[in-house]
């Protein structure tokens, strides 16, 4: 089910029998993918009446315990350990998104073209954030993850440069998608609009020491600017406007270029996974439930990525194809199709079984199949 670290860390804070409802719930969001209250109780493995399970998971849900800091916080950091080095570079994508009235502003880490959720809030209100709201969701993340390099990004709807400077006084790099309207200005010139800068399809462009708006008593910092070349008969409308403290131009665009990792995640937290948006949990009971997500999503990407070592991912998804350069299958997606494939085999053993008897000339091909069943199992 999990991981052991994930259990000695939860032991500190759970009960055993919460800790059993935590792995259940776990469990089902993989097996489910749903995290609808009324969805989970119908499947909650309890020999109890479906109105007690869903008690069950209300009384659950309401935990003080469930918490962000006490729960998720140790779990990502040792992940994190395990995966990088204590003093290297961690990227971490400051983002929002709407799940039908729900506004949820993250901060997650990107490993691996992947984000990992690490702390969100619930704002109290429809669009974007401002400077306090993203200064309450980043300061527990840079005190957690202080030990790393950090360097934040963020899209057109972080583009203050009142947030610039509050990063820059956390030494903390950046990369800060502008709107093309912002106004800036090089050493002894005058103002003008991001759009004024000449640029055509494929070129790059580095403005170092510049002023961001026109306000008074701001800091200096870099420009890059990048529009990307047309690629099979599809040119790119927008032009990136990166503000940065980073030194060089293609490290500034290279890094801005993993925020999308986050798009990925939130599709998995969507429809592409857990159908989070179908929730009607109140704002307590949803930020739990993301706590949930977070545990059963980075679950399932060690799955895969364990799957992926051993070299079993073709028995859960499609081979890499001749000259496509992205993989078809992340390491989330194998780990979480990884886990189905076995279940159904249990659930279907016997006709499974009826099956291969009757079909003597493969026999070689599905004893290699239920090697590669045993050792995906052993990886949940």
């Amino acid at each position: 089910m999990m991981r052991l670290f994930y259990q000695t860390l939860l032991e500190k804070y759970l009960t055993p029998a919460q800790l059993i409802t935590l792995k259940m719930l776990v469990w089902l969001l993989q097996t489910q993918k749903q995290v609808r209250l009324e969805r989970l109780a119908a499947t909650l493995p309890l020999p109890i009446q479906q109105n007690s399970r869903r008690r069950h998971l209300q009384r659950f849900l309401n935990l003080d315990a469930l918490s962000v800091v006490l729960l998720w916080f140790p779990v990502i950091e040792e992940m994190l350990k395990r995966h990088l080095q204590l003093g290297t570079q961690l990227i971490i994508a400051l983002d929002r998104t709407q799940w039908k009235e729900n506004n949820v502003l993250m901060v997650s880490a990107i490993y691996q073209k992947r984000a990992l959720p690490i702390f969100w809030v619930l704002l109290e209100k429809d669009g974007s954030s401002n400077l306090a709201e993203q200064q309450k969701v980043l300061r527990p993340v840079l005190r957690l993850l202080r030990k790393y390099k950090l360097v934040v990004l963020g899209d057109r709807e972080f583009h203050s440069v009142e947030l610039a400077d509050w990063l820059q006084e956390q030494k903390v790099n950046f990369v800060l998608r502008q709107k093309r309207d912002t106004t800036f200005r090089q050493q002894k010139q005058k103002f003008q609009p991001l759009s004024s800068i000449s640029i055509h399809p494929g070129s790059r462009q580095f403005y170092t020491n510049i002023n961001l708006t026109q306000k008074a008593g701001k800091s200096r910092f870099n420009l890059a600017v990048y529009w990307k070349r047309k690629y099979r008969d599809r040119q790119e409308d927008e032009i990136w406007y990166l503000l940065t403290n980073l030194p060089e131009r293609d490290l500034a665009i290279k890094t801005y270029r993993q925020r999308f990792g986050i798009e990925a995640m939130f599709r998995d937290c969507k429809s592409g996974g857990y159908n989070l948006e179908g929730s009607k949990a109140n704002p307590d009971r949803l930020v739990r439930l993301i706590l949930l997500i977070a545990l059963s999503m980075t679950t399932a990407w060690l799955q895969g990525q364990r799957t992926q070592f051993q070299r079993q991912q073709s028995y859960v998804c499609r081979s890499q194809e001749q000259g496509r350069t992205r993989k078809r299958h992340s390491n989330f997606w194998i780990g979480l199709y990884g886990q189905n494939w076995v279940q159904a085999f249990h659930e279907c053993q016997a006709w499974v079984e009826e099956l291969i008897t009757s079909i003597r000339n493969k026999q070689s091909f599905y004893r290699r199949g239920f090697r590669a069943m045993t050792l995906i199992q052993q990886a949940i």
